[in-house]
């Protein structure tokens, strides 16, 4: 059975961000993604997004992103989530088993959001 990679844009962001910076922060990859993810407490946030890009939007437990590994490092992040990078981290869990980071994350230029991508694979 031939299974499709597909790229998984994972999204850590302030209560307060705007549309705007979840932009820039994806913009700044230049890569086209099939789904978005984040926590799922942060799902309003992100939903005109998703809509925009017409990809589905995956929620993920903040539970779930606990003591998974991140390049990156977010005092803030290590300890509100015991993770070094939500944006890392859920893009890891959404993609599933075998995911393999291919962009760490990068922070949108008012420090609002920040983005990462994840290669997974389709069922």
């Amino acid at each position: 059975v031939e299974r499709d990679a597909v790229i998984v844009a994972g999204f850590g962001c302030r209560s307060g961000a705007d549309e705007k910076a979840l932009r820039a922060a994806l913009a700044a990859h230049d890569v086209a993604v099939d789904a978005i993810a984040t926590l799922s407490h942060k799902a309003g946030l992100l939903a005109s997004l998703a809509d925009a890009l017409a990809v589905p939007l995956i929620l993920i437990e903040p539970a779930a992103i606990r003591d998974i590994e991140t390049p990156t490092q977010s005092p803030a992040s290590l300890t509100a989530y015991a993770t070094g990078s939500v944006a890392e981290a859920v893009a890891l869990a959404a993609a599933g088993l075998g995911a393999q980071l291919i962009s760490p994350r990068i922070i949108s230029a008012d420090g609002q959001a920040t983005c990462a991508l994840v290669q997974g694979v389709s069922a």
